[in-house]
This record gives structure tokens, C-alpha cells and sequence, in this order.
């Protein structure tokens, strides 16, 4: 009787802990807001910055921005934006019931096996940092003449972080091109995932074009953020940053404003913003690992995509609006990326829009894509913000519907190949990518 008991207790304390996981956004309502010009951007930034607001999504306009606000911030929140002439619409009365429903159906999608049969791991649904770093390792010992696994150092909480070289000849070929894609930078940009790891599985496990493992060297970080990301799933769903201590109540860094460029100039220096810069450039150590890795293979590095979410966007620096001088490059061989994943995407979401990050978007500093172009010279170096995901649900943003993930790894893997090839077709033009080129302002 006891055991029985025993038994009703932990399957009673599992629900509870699950109900539980996100009474911190219970009456969190998400809003849309609508900007007509400049002006009415830099007022709602600056409302957002006071307010500490969690900003999914940038206004801008021509297109919507997202606003998750408190229960006991809305009035404040409504009453700041009806004075600066700025639209709104709660389009989620609650966002709490909205992550018990993501919750409810990515556990109905792992209650299959992460492996298959074959020893490859599920590309349909979202996995935790332990699958993922067995899995990398597995990998390696199943496919040792192609994939390696480097452990590149531990996170602030010690987790190893770990990245793939996947090459014909173990990197020895000093004139293929190196391609790097990362993604999870941003510890809730779940639908990031399955970009590193589809790549992956294209380029070890369904081989169907031989030439782009043939003639290129890849390296892939699928979790650059680990302990960011278990938060994520452990306790707070849209938690962004790090997990660096030592701020009085306030913890984490962002690691997309921690890189060293323009460090400082465009992100907040207060520890308890979601755009936290940290106290030095490079002072994380999640950060440090690609500082590293691009050190390492700077002479070789032809194409980095950091992969983030939300808002179909292909982006290319700077953050600063300064512009490198083969932008048209950038811009050109983005839109062939945008062209090729629009013909593939699903019909109910937007086309990608391609630009320079300042411009369609916001100032940024310390962003790891802008510090990778500022190396890398010729090379490219882009963040992609994939889609928000959209169905009869209303599962969108950041929140992830498994029925959405495998596609996402597979609409920008088709984008990915378009600069991938480019790079190889055009390496000539590479060859002394790491010469120092002037940047031009707009």
C-alpha cells in the first residue's frame, strides 16, 4: 500500500512540477505593436529598455514587433505607448496557457525513442543538451574518418561544449574553405536546433551531395549556450542570456552582445537586461570558444552562420551601421539564399527579407556575426532569423510546435548550401579573405 501511495505521490508531484514550471508568466500578455516612422521606433525601445520589457520582436516600420509585458506592467506599459502614437493589440491574453501547450506537444513527440534505429537522432523533435552531447560523440566513434568531436571548453556551469569537424581529408587540405554554422547563442531559440543538426545529418549520415562535403570543411556548434538553454527548459522558458553569477540578483550575459566588436556601444550595461553586454568583451566562456575557433581557422573561414530566431530575416553587418565593402556581395548572395528557402518554405509563412542588421532591424554591438565579418574580411558571415512559427495553435515566436521542426532544418539547410557552393565556386576571391579591408558608413 505504501509503494502504491508512494507511486499516486510522484506521478501527483511530476504534474505539479510541470504546472508549476511557468507560474511566472501567468497574465504575461503578449502584445503587437505597429510603429509608423523612426521616431516612434527609438521612443518604443526606450520604453521597453525602462521597463525592462521582454522584446521578442523589433518594430519597425512596414512590419509588426512583439512584446511580452507582465500582469502588473500592463497598465503602465499601455499608458507609455498610447502617449508616443504607437499601435497595439494583445494578441495573447496569457502566455502562461501558451507554454503549457508547447510543453504538451513536444512531450507528445519525444515519447518517441531520440534515436532511430539506425542510431541517428530525431530531427522532429527538440533535444535536451545531454542528447545532444551523447550524440556528438556518437557520431564521432561511428564515423571517425569524416566527423570529429572537439570539446572546446566548459560553460560557467561546467558544461562541456562541444563542436563538430566534419571533413573528407580531418581538415588537412589547407585550401578547401571552412564553413561554420552555431546555433543557440540565445538559450529559448529552440527552433535553432534543428538547423545545426539537420546540417549534420546531411553531411554524415544522408549523404546525397557528395560535393559539399567533398569540397569544404565544416565545423558545427549546435549548443553554444548550454546552460542557458537547460534553464530554458528547467525553469524559465524565455530566459536568453548565460548563466554568469555575480551581478547582486541579476544573472546572465547576453553572449550575442559579449563579442569584441564595437563592445558596449549598442547594448545595455545593466545585468538585469536581456541585452546585457558583460563586463568586458570576450569575458564569457561560451564566447571565448568562438573567438577561439575563428582564431584558429581565420585564413580558411569562407562562411559563418549563426542561426537565431524570430522573423525570416538573412542579416550582415555591422551592427553599427557601417557597411564592409563587399556588402553587395553579402547582399547578393543572401537574397539567393532568401530565393531559394522562400521556394521551399511553407505558404503561411513570410518571405525572408535580407539587409544589413542595422538597417533592417537596430543598432547592435558585440554581435558574434559582426565580430566573425570583422576577421574573416571577404568572407561571409550572416545571422539567419528563422520563422515564427504559425498555425491554427497561435504556437509562435520563440515557442516551438514539433510539427514545424524538421522543416526548419531543412528550409535553411537549402539556404545554407546557396553560400556554401558560392564559396566554393568563387574561393579564389577567398584566398586572402583576411586582408584589411576599409568599412563605409551610410
Amino acid at each position: 500500500m505504501a509503494d502504491i501511495f508512494k507511486i499516486f505521490f510522484l506521478i501527483f508531484a511530476s504534474v505539479y512540477i510541470v504546472q508549476a514550471k511557468h507560474e511566472e508568466y501567468d497574465g504575461h500578455s503578449l502584445y503587437e505593436v505597429k510603429v509608423n516612422d523612426l521616431v516612434q521606433v527609438d521612443e518604443l525601445n526606450a520604453i521597453v529598455e525602462e521597463m525592462n520589457l521582454d522584446l521578442w520582436s523589433y518594430a519597425i516600420p512596414g512590419r509588426e514587433g512583439l512584446i511580452l509585458v507582465a500582469k502588473n506592467m500592463k497598465p503602465l506599459f499601455e499608458t507609455a505607448v498610447n502617449k508616443i502614437g504607437v499601435e497595439y493589440k494583445i494578441v495573447t491574453e496569457n502566455i502562461k496557457e501558451k507554454l503549457e501547450l508547447e510543453d504538451k506537444l513536444l512531450a507528445d513527440a519525444a515519447r518517441s525513442s531520440n534515436f532511430s534505429r539506425s542510431g541517428d537522432i530525431s530531427l522532429d523533435v527538440i533535444h535536451r543538451y545531454n542528447v545532444v552531447d551523447r550524440y556528438l560523440t556518437d557520431l564521432a566513434n561511428r564515423f571517425p574518418r569524416v566527423v570529429r568531436v572537439v570539446s572546446a571548453g566548459r560553460s560557467v556551469e561546467g558544461r562541456d561544449i562541444k563542436y563538430l569537424r566534419i571533413s573528407s581529408n580531418n581538415f588537412q587540405d589547407t585550401n578547401k574553405p571552412v564553413v561554420m554554422i552555431q546555433s543557440l547563442l540565445h538559450a529559448r531559440e529552440w527552433v535553432t536546433l534543428p538547423v545545426t543538426l539537420y546540417a549534420i545529418h546531411k553531411l554524415v549520415i544522408d549523404v546525397t551531395e557528395q560535393d559539399l562535403i567533398r569540397n569544404i570543411d565544416w565545423i558545427i556548434l549546435p549548443i553554444a549556450n548550454p546552460d542557458g538553454y537547460e534553464f530554458s527548459h528547467t525553469t524559465t522558458r524565455m530566459w536568453r542570456k548565460n548563466r554568469r553569477t555575480g551581478f547582486g540578483i541579476c544573472v546572465g550575459v547576453d553572449l550575442n552582445r559579449n563579442h569584441d566588436f564595437n563592445w558596449g556601444t549598442a547594448s545595455s550595461n545593466s545585468a538585469c537586461s536581456d541585452t546585457f553586454h558583460g563586463p568586458r568583451a570576450f569575458s564569457e566562456p561560451e564566447t571565448q570558444i568562438t573567438r577561439n575557433i575563428i582564431t584558429e581557422f581565420r585564413s580558411r573561414l569562407s562562411l559563418f552562420i549563426d542561426a537565431h530566431s524570430f522573423g525570416s530575416l538573412i542579416l550582415y553587418g555591422y551592427g553599427n551601421r557601417q557597411l564592409p565593402p563587399h556588402a553587395l556581395i553579402l547582399n547578393t548572395v543572401g537574397v539567393q539564399m532568401a530565393h531559394r528557402i522562400d521556394a521551399v518554405k511553407w505558404p503561411s509563412h513570410r518571405n525572408y527579407r535580407v539587409g544589413n542588421i542595422a538597417a533592417v532591424l537596430y543598432q547592435a554591438s558585440g554581435g558574434s556575426s559582426d565580430y566573425v565579418q570583422s576577421m574573416i574580411g571577404r568572407g561571409l558571415s550572416y545571422t539567419y532569423e528563422l520563422p515564427a512559427y504559425r498555425n491554427l495553435n497561435t504556437i509562435n515566436g520563440f515557442l516551438v510546435d514539433p510539427a514545424f521542426v524538421r522543416q526548419a532544418g531543412f528550409e535553411t539547410w537549402e539556404g545554407i548550401k546557396v553560400a556554401a557552393r558560392y564559396v566554393v565556386q568563387n574561393r579564389m576571391y577567398f584566398k586572402n579573405q583576411t586582408d584589411d579591408f576599409p568599412m563605409f558608413g551610410y
